[in-house]
């Protein structure tokens, strides 16, 4: 059990590297944009980034938003989560992170960006790279998702235990209550069928 409480920081803890390295990359960019390393870093590793910014942008105008907004408070709740050991603010985390892993696939499957960096901010894209992720790109936005849907299954199985966990107790109070209504209804009625469900039940006979 403890050990599945703790996977469920897996999925954003996975989101927050990928979204923290895509913006480190994208501001490494701003200073060398002649970096033909940095640009594959940027277009190809990280190109999931670049739809779902340029999606975010035209309802947040704000710089690296998808970073400080999104990743890093999914992120702080899962680790405040994982530190008091809470399953209702885990359940809360995961659920945020297979939200935003899924608006990245949206993102990039419906939109086409007019930025090429994680972060706003327009630069000219040199010729031979294309926003669109494969290669790496794809390995890394697998892992996103491979990540966050585990964490998500694991919330999900955490909470059908408990679920069962709360039936068995309360079955196990419903048959006590059972027997007992059986014992009094017994002895109302008659003494020795009384005696004769104590002796069923294993209890001995007040007769």
């Amino acid at each position: 059990m403890n050990r599945l409480f703790k996977l469920q920081f897996l999925g954003p803890l996975a989101l927050f590297a990928a979204t923290l390295c895509a913006e480190l990359a994208a501001r490494a960019l701003e200073y060398a944009p002649s970096s033909g390393l940095l640009w594959f870093i940027n277009l190809k590793m990280f190109g999931i980034f670049q739809r779902s910014d340029a999606v975010l942008s035209y309802f947040v105008p704000i710089d690296g938003f998808q970073f400080f907004g999104l990743a890093l408070p999914i992120f702080v709740l899962a680790c405040f989560a994982l530190a008091v050991k809470s399953r209702p603010l885990f359940t809360v985390a995961t659920h945020l992170s297979v939200a935003y892993a899924l608006f990245l696939v949206i993102s990039w499957q419906m939109f086409v960006p007019n930025v090429t960096q994680a972060s706003l901010g327009p630069i000219t894209v040199p010729s031979g790279f294309a926003a669109v992720p494969s290669g790496v790109g794809l390995y890394v936005t697998a892992t996103i998702l491979g990540t966050c849907f585990l964490s998500f299954a694991i919330t999900h199985v955490l909470y059908l235990r408990a679920v069962g966990h709360e039936i068995r107790a309360l079955v196990r109070i419903l048959q006590k209550a059972t027997q007992r209504l059986r014992r009094s209804s017994a002895a109302q009625s008659d003494p020795t069928a009384s005696a004769i469900v104590d002796s069923a039940i294993g209890t001995p006979s007040r007769a």
